[in-house]
């Protein structure tokens, strides 16, 4: 059951709440989250959120949640995975496509050419590994996973992957009533000023 049709489930609280503190907090407070983490929530929604935590606050964050998540679970990683296959390439670009689409709807085009003029290597990279190679793995729901970016997002003040974020978790399928308690579940982690800030910009998003 997702998010979106059963509220902000204690599993899925928790995860959001360990988004976020892989994002901007200190090692012994990502430790507390992922002990929380391993009592309440899916290990295979731990591994996919440390495995995309580092497209939005990069690799040293991502290894440090990766490090304390072995030593926390006692969980040995997988002994193979499909991002060690390179031929998947294609399949991965094609997936991307799908699962930006969905994130971004009638935004998508006006996005892709955006990024493009950026740098074409950020709007390849943006379709064929974030959204292809990571954020469509099978390990965890799309809603969840937005849901965990927005967090991420809102506890690195990132307003304006926050903004698509928000819609893209509309996008997909969160209710406005979920988003809204996301962003209350993190405000012991982020702090008053932000969660303010969030709120408003998700109030601005539904047009409040």
């Amino acid at each position: 059951m997702t998010p979106s049709e059963s509220g902000l489930d204690d599993a899925t609280r928790v995860l959001v709440q360990l988004s976020a503190a892989i994002a901007a907090s200190d090692e012994a407070t990502i430790r507390y989250w992922l002990l929380q983490a391993a009592r309440d929530v899916p290990p295979i929604h731990v591994e996919e959120l440390v495995l995309q935590s580092y497209l939005f606050c990069g690799f040293p964050r991502a290894l440090n949640a990766a490090r304390e998540w072995r030593r926390v679970s006692q969980r040995l990683a997988p002994a193979s995975d499909e991002a060690e296959d390179v031929s998947l390439g294609e399949e991965w670009r094609e997936r991307g496509e799908q699962t930006c689409a969905a994130v971004y709807d009638g935004m998508y085009e006006k996005l892709r050419l955006n990024v493009r003029d950026l740098h074409p290597a950020l709007d390849s990279w943006m379709v064929v590994d974030g959204y292809g190679k990571v954020l469509s793995r099978p390990g965890l729901d799309l809603p969840r996973r937005e849901l965990c970016i927005v967090a991420a997002c809102a506890a690195m003040g990132q307003d304006r992957q926050l903004h698509s974020h928000l819609r893209g978790a509309l996008n997909v399928g969160v209710e406005p009533a979920v988003l809204d308690e996301a962003l209350a579940a993190i405000a012991g982690l982020v702090g008053a000023e932000r969660t303010r800030s969030a709120q408003l910009l998700l109030a601005r998003v539904l047009g409040k």
